[in-house]
């Protein structure tokens, strides 16, 4: 079992079997830096495998996101997107018009969030960002 990624190694704990089509999806995963939906782990899992079906994507999605092992967001009206979970923290800008997700981190946001709490009261536990933008005009 020493050869399991992480990843592999929570689905086996979650009592998941791990198929050649759940190793697809899981390298997916963790090759690519993107954001992306059920429909596009799925158009890129079918690349590899065609035997996969979407109902495989969303059930190993499903329990990844219960494992802890990926992030799922709802950005806006569009269908929730998924990242790994184990990166270091950051937030997102979405573009409304391209629906492109830009990743960012700010150590003044960051301080900021915090020294508002405090002034509140409060201990920030946990904290999503997420902006919606149109690139401006040059």
């Amino acid at each position: 079992m020493s050869d399991l990624t992480p990843y592999e190694s929570r689905l086996k704990r979650a009592g998941l079997r791990l198929t050649a089509q759940r190793r697809v999806i899981l390298r997916i995963l963790t090759e690519h830096d993107d954001h992306p939906d059920a429909t596009e782990i799925h158009r890129r899992a079918v690349e590899r495998d065609p035997r996969i079906s979407l109902a495989t994507v969303y059930r190993t999605l499903k329990v990844l996101e219960e494992t802890g092992t990926v992030d799922r967001h709802a950005f806006g009206d569009g269908p929730a997107r998924f990242e790994q979970a184990d990166r270091d923290h950051h937030d997102h800008l979405i573009d409304v018009d391209t629906g492109a997700v830009v990743e960012f981190s700010s150590p003044r946001i960051e301080e900021l969030q915090r020294e508002i709490a405090r002034e509140l009261g409060y201990e920030i536990v946990h904290h999503r960002l997420e902006l919606y933008g149109r690139k401006l005009k040059a």
